[in-house]
């Protein structure tokens, strides 16, 4: 078998088979087929596609390139996977909702690279916390409280990290059948029994239009259901950012108030929708609706603000600043004026992450260093009226240059009119 010829065979339209696809996997990971090689695949990959059953072993093919975790120990386990977007805090706060309800949650989760930020980063962001765990260390934890989300191990599907990075820098990251795969190798390696998809799409999001994303969806949740796992996809709007803090600390803070029953109405919602299926995926809830109300009733009584302390605690987080709300915040704020009265017509989710990383919250490259405290955050959102000279956001750096270039940004990711 040779590069060659699966080259030839995907740029002319043709169908791989499982032992074709293992063949590339596994040389490519070896180091026996070389990135230009790989770079052709994938480009082929992207104009040419797959049929699901080519993704299919892709994906298994991606999973099997490393360790995989076994939680049959830990009963039903639920894992939840966003496709990225802006101020989405949304794992902070389901982790412990979903998990106050009774439906374990077991997560390995990524750092943030651009505009969207990482749930490790914004865990980190608490003063002690640990996102890396061993693998023992990691089950204990799920099966002493129910929860752990920590950062993903270096042996965890090992060709996807290979293959993204390549991807990043071929032009091929935005190839349905990459994505998915992609996707899916990490949750089927991590073990989770059943998962949850919140695809995003819109400006803030990696794939702009709503049927793109549908597409997406359905491609991954007939991956997870071929290969054994109850998979479950949710598309949401990513036009404009979830709830008002775009940052690392900031967002930690707001998912704080969430969890305290203070939560922006649409960070809620999609809460609230995603953890319902959570829980039925978890065999705790019949129906969403049924999820919904454990959802309310545990939120309300405080048992789910008390699980995310326990969360805290378990992976050697400062309770205390968590409790009282004392995370680092970027000692530099300016608040952001609207020059002319009026409703605020939009919001470009893109613009206000962008503008969030250049303030020091995002990664412009692997080995940018964040800044916890800095970021954005909203004192208005599309659809409210404003006077002018009133604070439209207020930005936080640590860096006074980058909090100049933040202000001459700020003014061009928001647009104001005189009605709705």
């Amino acid at each position: 078998m040779r590069m060659l010829d699966l080259i030839e065979k995907k740029r002319d339209g043709g169908s791989l088979s499982e032992k074709e696809i293992r063949y590339l996997i596994r040389g490519y990971v070896q180091g026996e087929i070389p990135d230009y090689q790989m770079s052709a695949w994938a480009m082929a990959v992207f104009f040419r596609g797959m049929n699901r059953e080519e993704i299919t072993d892709l994906t298994l093919a991606m999973a099997d390139s490393g360790e995989q975790l076994d939680l049959t120990d830990l009963g039903k386990v639920v894992d939840k996977h966003s496709t990225g977007g802006v101020g989405d805090k949304t794992t902070l706060v389901l982790g412990p909702l979903v998990a106050s309800c009774g439906v374990s949650v077991a997560k390995m989760s990524g750092r943030g690279l651009g505009h969207t930020g990482g749930t490790i980063d914004k865990l980190a962001s608490i003063p002690g916390f640990q996102v890396e765990l061993s693998q023992a260390e990691f089950l204990a934890q799920v099966k002493r409280i129910g929860l752990a989300v920590v950062a993903q191990t270096a042996n965890l599907v090992p060709a996807d990290k290979k293959l993204y990075a390549l991807r990043d820098v071929t032009a091929t990251v935005n190839s349905i059948p990459l994505i998915a795969s992609s996707v899916m190798s990490k949750k089927i390696a991590a073990g989770a029994h059943g998962i949850v998809l919140d695809v995003k799409y819109g400006s803030g999001a990696f794939m702009r239009s709503e049927n793109d994303a549908r597409i997406l969806a359905d491609t991954m949740v007939e991956i997870g259901r071929a290969l054994g796992r109850e998979t479950i996809a949710v598309l949401s709007a990513m036009n404009q950012p979830l709830g008002r803090a775009v940052g690392n600390s900031l967002e930690v803070l707001e998912a704080i108030q969430a969890l305290q029953g203070n939560g922006p109405e649409d960070l809620m919602n999609v809460c609230f929708e995603l953890g319902a299926w959570m829980l039925v995926a978890g065999g705790r809830a019949a129906d969403v609706e049924s999820g919904q109300a454990l959802l309310t009733e545990s939120l309300a009584s405080g048992r789910a603000w008390d699980k995310f302390l326990e969360f805290v605690e378990a992976q050697g987080g400062d309770t205390e600043a968590v409790r009282h709300g004392k995370l680092p915040l970027a000692p530099l704020q300016v608040a952001v004026t609207a020059r002319e009265s009026g409703y605020l017509a939009d919001m470009d989710a893109l613009q206000v992450g962008v503008l969030a990383m250049t303030l020091g919250a995002g990664r412009q490259t692997k080995e940018s260093i964040i800044d916890p405290g800095a970021g954005v955050v909203l004192q208005k959102k599309p659809g409210d009226w404003i006077e002018a000279d009133e604070s439209v956001m207020v930005l936080y750096s640590s860096d006074q240059q980058k909090l100049e270039e933040g202000l001459s940004r700020a003014q061009g990711v928001y647009h104001i009119a005189r009605s709705k």
